[in-house]
């Protein structure tokens, strides 16, 4: 299941509950990051696994902060595994699933 995160406190309690996570920064108006979207549900879809996301045009704070908090450039769409409150890979752009289910091995 995917949850929308609209806050950087609700960000922060999602850091510090959760051993690891899949992240996704998209925007509601590009169609790069409409298909890198669905893309992400599927891959959560399919291995029945939480996930978490932020449109950017509705939370720009929290947005901001994930880039200054962890040092990576703005980009939209933006896919971020983070383990143990930090982050371990991100991707930008391409963001695609098969990238994603590798992750945890590429850090």
């Amino acid at each position: 299941m995917l949850t929308k995160t609209t806050s950087i406190e609700s960000f922060q309690k999602l850091l510090q509950a959760n051993k690891d996570f899949f992240f996704m920064k998209h925007s509601s108006t590009c169609p790069i990051s409409a298909t890198a979207f669905e893309e992400f549900q599927k891959f959560h879809y399919e291995r029945d696994m939480d996930g978490y996301y932020l449109i950017v045009q509705d939370h720009r704070k929290l947005s901001d902060y994930i880039a200054e908090h962890f040092d990576v450039r703005h980009e939209s769409p933006q896919a971020f595994y983070f383990e143990a409150g930090k982050l371990k890979w991100s991707d930008s752009q391409r963001c695609a699933a098969p990238e994603w289910s590798r992750a945890p091995l590429l850090c």
